[in-house]
C-alpha cells in the first residue's frame, strides 16, 4: 500500500488494486506544486469527497474528467456535481462502496465526522452541500480512517470498536479543525494507530505550520509526518 499526501486534505491511495483519491484539490493548493498533476491523479480508479468546501472538492470534476473515475460522495453534494456528464454517485453515512472482486476487493464505508459543508466556490452564494463525512477504507488486511474536517467526537469511540482502524489520516490544523493537540487526545483515547497521517495543516497561515505537537505526544515512529508527492508505504 503507499499513501501519498497531494497537501492540504488531498490523497491518492494505493491500496489492492485500486488507485483513490481523496479530496484531490489541485488547482489553486499552494502546497501543491505546478505541472505535476498526471503525477497525483494519473491512473485513478475512484474519487472521494468527504464535503463540498473548495479546499476538498472544487478539481473535483476536472480530475474526474481527466482520469474517468468515478466520484462518490454524500448524496446532495452528488447532486451538485453531477451535471454535465460527470460520473458522480452519492452514497450516505453507514452505507458501503465496493471496489474490485473477491480476495482484493476494497470496501470504503462513510461515516460521521463534524464540521460543515457547502459549495463555496464558483459563481453565485454558497450552496448546502450536505453533511460532512470521513471514510474507513479496507484492504489489503488494513483499515484506514480518513476523518476529513472534523473536531473531536464521541462517535469515535464506536468507530474504533467497530471498524478497528489501524491507520489514521487525521486533519489536525486547528482553526477550522482539530488541532495537533485534541489529534493526539483522540489517538490516545479511542484509537490504537499504527500509523498516523496529520493534514489540513500548512497550508494557510492560520493552520498549524508543524506537526511536532503530535508528533511528541504519540509513541515514536507512529507519526508519518508526510510531504507533498512522496509516498509513505505501509
Amino acid at each position: 500500500m503507499k499513501i501519498t499526501w497531494l497537501g492540504h486534505s488531498g490523497f491518492r491511495i494505493e491500496i489492492s488494486d485500486q488507485v483513490l483519491l481523496i479530496d484531490p484539490w489541485i488547482a489553486g493548493n499552494p502546497s501543491f506544486p505546478e505541472g505535476r498533476e498526471k503525477e497525483a491523479t494519473g491512473g485513478a480508479t475512484a474519487i472521494f469527497l468527504t464535503h463540498g468546501h473548495g479546499d476538498h472538492a472544487s478539481t473535483a470534476l476536472t480530475v474526474q474528467k481527466d482520469t474517468g473515475a468515478t466520484i462518490y460522495c454524500i448524496h446532495e453534494l452528488s447532486n451538485l456535481l453531477g451535471g454535465d456528464g460527470a460520473e458522480v454517485t452519492g452514497f450516505g453515512k453507514g452505507g458501503t462502496i465496493t471496489l474490485g472482486e473477491d480476495e482484493s476487493a476494497v470496501s470504503v464505508t462513510m461515516v460521521n465526522a463534524v464540521h460543515s459543508s457547502s459549495i463555496d466556490f464558483g459563481e453565485g452564494a454558497p450552496q448546502y452541500a450536505g453533511q460532512p463525512a470521513g471514510f474507513m477504507i479496507s484492504g489489503e488486511g488494513h483499515t484506514i480512517y480518513v476523518s476529513g474536517d472534523t473536531d473531536i467526537m464521541a462517535d469515535m469511540e464506536w468507530f474504533a470498536d467497530f471498524h478497528e482502524p489501524d491507520i489514521g489520516i487525521l486533519c489536525a490544523g486547528g482553526h477550522y479543525t482539530m488541532d495537533m493537540k485534541r489529534a493526539a487526545y483522540v489517538c490516545q483515547k479511542f484509537f490504537d494507530f499504527d500509523t498516523v497521517i496529520p493534514c489540513h495543516w500548512g497550508t494557510f497561515p492560520l493552520l498549524a505550520q508543524s506537526c511536532d505537537e503530535l508528533v511528541y505526544a504519540l509513541e515514536d515512529g507512529v507519526v508519518k509526518v508526510p510531504e507533498v508527492l512522496v509516498p509513505i508505504e505501509i
